[in-house]
């Protein structure tokens, strides 16, 4: 039987080594980390990977149920998935296991308040956005591509592809570049 810990953060600035190191506390022999955004498990390829792998006797642990996934649908899912091959999920915080008839009713639970904490941060983050849009401050993302350069370069005759593989972007690139005002 394996212990897996299995750490997600959901962005590239975050780090996961603090639960890493819980998990390996934990008597996690091999750690999984990644990150990758868990509102689906569409590119998750370290989950995915240990999804593949596990043995009847198995058990993957994550320190939080949000750390596995944001979507009811996803988590019930991986756990009917984990369940089929005859293994088990473990979650530190708070202290359950899908092994019993309790963590699994509190499973559910936790996984349908997990999704409704990300669906209140996404509204919270579009009122916020809204509200700046109206006071004039929200200007929407700095373009990844030099704008100008696009322009200039469509100006001396250059056509989308070579301006394309001169600057190193895609040609969808330099259509949304010549379009935008």
């Amino acid at each position: 039987m394996a212990r897996i810990g299995y750490a997600r953060v959901s962005h590239s600035s975050q780090d996961h080594a603090t639960q890493e190191a819980r998990l390996r506390a934990a008597g996690c022999e091999i750690v999984c980390a990644e990150k990758a955004s868990g509102k689906s498990r569409e590119g998750r390829d370290e989950l995915a990977r240990i999804m593949q792998f596990l043995r009847a006797g198995d058990e993957i642990v994550c320190v939080r149920l949000d750390r596995l996934g944001r979507s009811t649908r996803d988590l019930l899912n991986i756990v009917h998935d984990l369940q089929e091959k005859g293994a088990g999920l473990t979650v530190l915080e708070p202290s359950f296991s899908t092994r019993d008839a309790a963590g699994s009713i509190l499973l559910t639970v936790l996984a349908m308040v997990s999704e409704a904490e990300r669906n209140f941060l996404l509204e919270r983050q579009r009122a916020g956005i809204e509200a700046a849009k109206k006071a004039g401050v929200y200007q929407g993302r700095k373009p990844s591509v030099p704008v100008g350069t696009v322009r200039e370069m469509h100006a001396a005759g250059h056509g989308p592809s070579a301006i394309a593989k001169a600057l190193g972007i895609s040609r969808m690139s330099v259509h949304r570049a010549l379009q935008r005002v």
